[in-house]
């Protein structure tokens, strides 16, 4: 998949389902273990969720607290080499757990496309914060909408720059 290509009509119509709020409750319980599951049968080359036209990264964070890897896969949005996570959660009360996990352990490493690196990831602010937001809503417009159900916090922005 080309992580800079944008969904084309029919994937955006399919987005406007899959933001529909009970939709979204759902998938955020099972679509990560779906990707995680299609990910390891196609030996690490698709997603589910690239079918509706949003790039997929797979994240190995150390645990906040338990100090253990973990590995999700995550939307993704890249500028150059740095990539773009947008911590919605799909709108949910908390922040994701891949969040606490880099702020308190900011190296992590990235699988995309068969090639694995190491990145530093931080948290945008201001006008760097609004320009992967902008991003992120022009790949998919359900970010608006979970802006709205998690009005009580601020979504995360997080940037990750390569190691060199």
């Amino acid at each position: 998949m080309n992580p800079s290509v944008k969904p084309n009509a029919l994937q955006k119509l399919i987005h406007r389902i899959l933001m529909l709020k009970w939709i979204s409750a759902f998938l955020a319980l099972v679509l990560y273990r779906l990707d995680g599951i299609v990910l390891k049968l196609t030996n690490e080359k698709h997603t589910v969720t690239e079918i509706v036209g949003l790039p997929i990264i797979q994240l190995t964070t150390i645990g906040a607290k338990t100090g253990e890897s973990r590995t999700m896969p995550l939307v993704s949005l890249f500028d150059g080499e740095k990539i773009a996570l947008i911590g919605s959660n799909f709108g949910r009360k908390p922040n994701p757990g891949w969040y606490y996990n880099l702020k308190a352990n900011p190296v992590c490493t990235v699988q995309f496309n068969g090639r694995t690196s190491q990145y530093v990831a931080r948290q945008t602010v201001g006008e760097e914060r609004e320009k992967y937001w902008q991003m992120a809503v022009s790949y998919y417009r359900g970010y608006d909408l979970y802006k709205k159900r998690a009005s009580h916090r601020v979504i995360p922005v997080i940037v990750l720059e390569p190691v060199k």
